[in-house]
This record gives C-alpha cells, structure tokens and sequence, in this order.
C-alpha cells in the first residue's frame, strides 16, 4: 500500500501535512539540505507517517461501546426533577406481565414531576382520573406525598387498573431513572412489582 492510499484509507488529508512539512524544512535548513544533494521528501514522508500513526493509535470511545450506568444509582434520581413520564409496561412480581391500558379517550397513564411551583409537585393521568401532589427525592428514591385526584368513575380498563397504579405510586420501595437513551424511570412498590415509564417531551 502506497503512502497516499495508507493515508486516504484513513480518512486523513496528506496535503495539509506536506504543506506544514515543507514549511518546517524550509524554515530549518532545508534549501541547504537540497543544495547539498540531499532530498527533502524522505525526512517529509517519515514525519507524515508518524503522524498519522500517531492519530490511529487514539482510543476511541462511544456511547454505544461505554457500560451503561446503574439505575439505582442515588445521584441519577436527583435528575427526576422537571420531567414528565409516560406508563408503559408493569411486571408483577411473579414474573408475569400486567396490561397497562390506556384512558377511554387513549390517553396514556402518566407522571409529571415539577418544580415550576417552588415545591416539588407530582401530578398526572391515572387511568380514569387526574391527580395531585407532593413527591420527595431522597436517598436516591422517589417517594410521593398523599395524592389527590377527580373522582369520575370509570369502568373502563384504564379504570381498572387505576387504583393498583394509585397504590404502588404510595407505596414506593425503590426507584431508579436511566437518563441516556431510551430514557426510563422504575419503579418498586414494597409488593415487587415494577412499573417502567418511558420519558415524554423534552
């Protein structure tokens, strides 16, 4: 493989490195080198190689190629503050999987998580109903105040699983917040149950 096709295999420009090569050597007594006989190119080739050798030998580092953080880690639920979440799956704790439908209008089951108040407020989409409240990030868990909420009923399947959702969001044992893409948040009722939300909007 000649030099120009080593250098172009690596995506790398030689003519920028002759132009400063030729710069250096004239500059360093290169014309009384080339009066003397001796060629320029040589010592122009060696350093170019050097270069690009030097370049290729750089690690190189990915998200995709980097370990994926611990969720549970207590410093990236402080990241819950200000995003909202949308319910997408919920895994009982003997393994089997609970459908998690959607309101009669196809709105999803949600949880917000704001500071535009001053106060940490918690507020979403149940199922069947709206509610409210008060959550708490400490020691690495998300926690909630009493929620509140409106009290239409409903005998839709969002209805049904209304107030399951409502009672593990009370009775929260650990939670964990993976904020490099997908984004999720998990949570751990005391029962072992996981729910899992996916991160909506920005």
């Amino acid at each position: 493989m000649t030099f120009r096709s080593f250098a172009r295999h690596h995506a790398l420009s030689v003519a920028p490195l002759l132009a400063r090569a030729r710069a250096f050597f004239h500059g360093s007594g290169a014309l009384a080198r080339a009066a003397s006989g001796l060629p320029w190119r040589a010592p122009v080739a060696a350093l170019c190689l050097a270069s690009l050798v030097t370049a290729c030998s750089l690690p190189v580092h990915t998200d995709a190629s980097a370990e994926a953080p611990d969720p549970f880690n207590p410093a990236a639920t402080q990241l819950l503050d200000d995003t909202t979440w949308e319910l997408t799956g919920w895994k009982q704790a003997d393994g089997t999987m609970r459908n998690v439908p959607h309101g009669d209008n196809g709105e999803p089951v949600t949880l917000t998580l704001s500071t535009a108040s001053g106060q940490r407020r918690a507020s979403g989409f149940s199922g069947c109903n709206r509610y409210m409240g008060t959550y708490m990030l400490k020691d690495g868990k998300l926690s909630f105040g009493p929620l509140a909420g409106t009290r239409m009923a409903c005998t839709t399947p969002g209805g049904q699983i209304e107030g399951a959702y409502l009672d593990a969001l009370a009775h929260i044992d650990r939670s964990g917040v993976q904020m490099r893409a997908p984004q999720e948040l998990q949570l751990i009722p005391e029962n072992g149950d996981t729910l899992t939300f996916a991160r909506r909007g920005p």
